[in-house]
């Protein structure tokens, strides 16, 4: 298998989710924040992990940080950015009741996941949001953090 970088040396990229420590970069605690969703980079250098992934060396100047990049990561600088208030694996919780066919599958204050992150749906951002064992599509807002001081980001 032969992998092709879709992005080269010297693009302007923006990463699409949060960047947080992985227990690879120096200096800082695992699971610490280290480039926040929307940021732009420039491609420094582009290698492999485990022969089937192309991990891009991406410098963040503004940041002054140099931080390993998978490529569903990124996205051209220069492409729409629609930000997004949640990312995958935030803990929700709806703001309305979410109903289907009657029977109501989730209420304020349940427990929820996000799976995936919907940035071009029609109508504005949406999310794959897992309650009691179901994934529903929902708008986001119908949806809030499920422990608000938890969010946005941190």
């Amino acid at each position: 298998m032969v992998l092709r970088p879709k992005y080269e040396y010297g693009q302007a990229v923006r990463v699409i989710r949060n960047l947080r420590n992985d227990g690879t970069y120096p200096g800082e605690a695992t699971g610490r924040l280290l480039i926040r969703r929307g940021s732009v980079g420039y491609v420094r250098d582009v290698g492999t992990f485990l022969q089937d992934q192309l991990i891009y060396t991406v410098d963040f100047i503004d940041q002054n940080r140099r931080v390993g990049c998978r490529e569903q990561e990124l996205q051209l600088e220069s492409d729409p950015w629609i930000p997004t208030r949640f990312e995958f694996r935030d803990k929700i919780t709806p703001k309305i009741p979410l109903v289907i066919k009657g029977d109501v599958i989730a209420k304020p204050g349940d427990e929820g996941e996000i799976e995936k992150t919907l940035r071009d749906n029609p109508g504005g951002p949406a999310y794959h949001a897992r309650f009691s064992g179901r994934t529903l599509l929902v708008p986001e807002s119908a949806l809030d953090f499920l422990n608000p001081g938890l969010g946005e980001g941190t």
